[in-house]
């Protein structure tokens, strides 16, 4: 059974405030597509501001219970929480719905210590992702990290310029490619010599 994504509560940081912090940094990319998902969501730019200082104070408080806590108090129960294997490695898999993204979901891996070791956008159980033939298919939010990794195989992950974003390289089309994901979802793709290092 789904959870229901409740809405936030006057005041309290919610997952319309969330949303507005994955938005915050997806701006960097995707100023127009992140202004129209905000406007979309009815906050001023204000308000966007004041979740993400909020989301900061959250992981520096003192008593701060630690990060997937935090997802659970911001976000509720998750829609979906499972076991998940990594390589050697056993985690807990916990998806919640993303509204603005209804194909989506936040994808939480936890230890089993509690700790996160992963946190970002991806398609949500049963939901068809975009068809991705050539380097022309990946457009802006479009598409996931694996979704990518998978249509372009192979790929080389490169470290990120930030630690909610991504980048991998391959080739499509005859070019070299690096795309870049913020919180995993594809931002932008760029000839690889104009990527940097």
């Amino acid at each position: 059974m789904s959870a229901t994504p409740h809405r936030s509560r006057p005041g309290a940081f919610g997952p319309d405030s969330f949303q507005l912090l994955l938005l915050r940094r997806m701006a960097d990319f995707q100023p127009g597509l992140a202004e129209a998902a905000r406007l979309r969501l009815g906050a001023t730019l204000a308000e966007q501001r004041e979740a993400n200082r909020r989301w900061q104070a959250m992981g520096r408080s003192p008593g701060s219970r630690g990060a997937l806590a935090r997802y659970r108090s911001v976000l509720g129960p998750p829609e979906s929480a499972g076991p998940r294997r990594i390589g050697d490695l056993e985690c807990e898999a916990l998806l919640w719905p993303v509204p603005l993204w209804p194909e989506l979901r936040f994808e939480v891996l936890a230890g089993p210590d509690g700790a996160v070791w992963n946190e970002w956008l991806v398609r949500a159980p049963g939901a068809r992702g975009p068809a991705l033939e050539t380097d022309a298919d990946l457009l802006p939010w479009s598409a996931t990290v694996d979704e990518v990794a998978r249509a372009f195989a192979p790929v080389r992950p490169m470290e990120g310029t930030a630690p909610t974003r991504w980048r991998l390289a391959f080739t499509a089309s005859g070019r070299a490619l690096v795309a870049e994901f913020t919180y995993g979802l594809l931002q932008r793709v760029q000839p690889a010599g104009e990527a940097g290092s």
